[in-house]
């Protein structure tokens, strides 16, 4: 079997999935697991620190591990920095058999900061009887060194090891998320996936073969660069409650809207007038009537792009380029569709209508993180969206473990937009 610990909504199980294969995933979020098992995923809903490890043992091919980085990530308070040398101990001391957990646990911070020394347990034991054949883990990048640590331990058990950070958009997901990777086999040489895709486009040459332009939110969602987000469905809802959005990239119409719910566009705001001093009066939504009395819309002088979080410094990229990367749990978090004048204002010119800023669907950060459109999240719209932005990219996993399994990549294999 493949183990697959802190298995989330199916990151890496649907990266296997394309590839051929299928996991056994821990995981003790019960909306991670019901995500899990809509999608066909194998589950066991538990504490990946209390279970025993022995269930694995003389089973086990591979093993993947994504710790929770909740206590790392720039998007919280960092305290596993704090908690880092505490850490350290605890994969020192269960590489060698000691369970210090406890006693460390109590020191620690953050009581999520010793979760990153879990899978040293499995892989002591499972090491005990020559197993996994090979591991694959990931995490954010403050998170390297401890990678580091495991490279040393691993390769004193006779595996071939490569930790360092890499980046999701060199591999097609239409995010620039960096993270710590650690590859380990003790049947090949472990080494990083080469780079399918790069900021700028390189042409194939006599040393190999060309890679293609980060895919940008755009082509990803299947929007062109002044699209507006998404119609919805008004009628309904999710299962958070509110409107139930098609799958991005969608350019469905209804012919019958009395059973169907109204056709509105989304985002579902109003349309402002914004001046140089601040926010105007809200405009008429000129396109939808010209649209309506049958004439043609003209073409908006604005642009999307989204803005990842409600912070000062927070990323604002266009659709023509990658996200930054997602992630969720607080309000200050939250990403939103923001547009912008498609070319600065020159002298006494009115400022153009622009639409408010809305929030971006649940559909569209899946898409994003390259889940399918239709992917079968469970939960209200917090619990979703904590699952999407806590996944690793599947399109990044695949590249991961393809060279464990023997498989090859082909561009048909992931489909961004539905």
């Amino acid at each position: 079997m493949i183990l697959d610990l802190f298995a989330g909504p199916g990151g890496w199980s649907r990266a296997l999935s394309v590839l051929g294969a299928q996991d056994i995933g821990l995981e003790w979020d019960q909306w991670a697991c019901k995500t899990r098992t809509a999608a066909g995923q194998l589950t066991i809903q538990t504490d990946v620190a209390m279970y025993p490890t022995w269930p694995f043992l003389g089973r086990t091919r591979g093993l993947i591990a994504s710790p929770p980085c909740q206590a790392w990530s720039m998007a919280g308070k960092r305290l596993g920095l704090i908690d880092q040398p505490l850490v350290h101990q605890a994969v020192s001391d269960l590489a060698a058999g000691r369970d210090t957990r406890e006693a460390l646990l109590g020191a620690c911070q953050d009581v999520r900061s010793l979760l990153a020394a879990e899978p040293m347990r499995y892989l002591h034991d499972l090491n005990s009887v020559g197993e996994p054949e090979w591991v694959t883990m990931e995490e954010v990048p403050d998170v390297l060194p401890l990678w580091k640590q495991y490279a040393v331990i691993l390769r004193s058990w006779g595996f071939s090891v490569w930790t360092g950070i890499l980046n999701a958009a060199d591999y097609g997901v239409p995010q620039t998320r960096r993270r710590a990777i650690l590859l380990a086999s003790r049947v090949r040489t472990a080494q990083p996936p080469p780079p399918t895709h790069a900021q700028v486009a390189e042409p194939e040459t006599l040393f190999g073969p060309g890679r293609d332009r980060w895919v940008s939110m755009a082509e990803a969602l299947g929007w062109g660069a002044t699209d507006r987000p998404v119609p919805t469905i008004c009628a309904g809802g999710g299962p958070g409650g509110g409107a139930e959005p098609f799958p991005s990239g969608s350019r469905k119409a209804l012919s019958d809207t009395r059973d169907r719910g109204t056709w509105t566009p989304h985002p579902d705001a109003p349309l402002q007038r914004s001046g140089r001093a601040g926010a105007g009066p809200a405009a008429r939504p000129v396109a939808q009537d010209e649209q309506a009395a049958g004439r043609p819309v003209p073409e908006p002088d604005w642009s999307w792009s989204l803005r990842s979080n409600n912070q000062a410094h927070a990323t604002v990229r266009p659709l023509s380029e990658p996200a930054g990367t997602l992630f969720f749990g607080h309000r200050s978090n939250e990403c939103t569709w923001v547009a912008e004048p498609a070319a600065p204002l020159a002298g006494d010119a009115e400022s153009p209508v622009v639409p408010a800023p809305i929030r971006i669907t649940a559909q569209e950060a899946g898409v994003l993180q390259t889940f399918p459109a239709d992917y079968p999240w469970a939960g209200n719209k917090g619990q979703v969206f904590s699952q999407i932005g806590n996944a690793v990219p599947p399109r990044l996993a695949a590249h991961l473990l393809a060279p464990h399994l023997g498989k090859t990549l082909t561009p048909d294999d992931f489909t961004l937009a539905a």
